[in-house]
């Protein structure tokens, strides 16, 4: 199982894991979930349920990655299967990401 932390605004907003390439979860981190304050991190992940189940990479998270031949690219030069898409969105989503969400693999 691989995991990331899920950042919005560079606050914890919960957890992606990968159980298997047919199998991904997101949970809402437990105080960002019981603030309403903060908003949910994609309308197709709204703060109804803490925890979201999927067989495949969530269509948010895999819009976060690249395309064509960046995804080549940085497939080459990171060593990454460039079918991996979770292992593209660790490796990639951390620093400069468009919107306020980036993800970090857990240390």
């Amino acid at each position: 199982m691989r995991s990331v932390d899920v950042y919005r605004n560079k606050e914890l907003a919960g957890i992606l894991a990968e159980q298997s390439t047919k199998s991904y979860s997101f949970r809402y981190s437990d105080s960002y979930y019981a603030d309403p304050a903060k908003p949910a991190i994609s309308l197709t992940l709204p703060k109804l349920q803490q925890e979201y189940q999927a067989n495949h990479l969530f269509p948010f998270f895999y819009n976060m990655l690249s395309e064509g031949v960046n995804r080549k690219l940085q497939s080459r030069v990171l060593k990454i299967d460039e079918e991996d898409d979770f292992g593209l969105l660790a490796a990639t989503a951390r620093y400069d990401t468009i919107g306020a969400i980036t993800v970090k693999p857990i240390s």
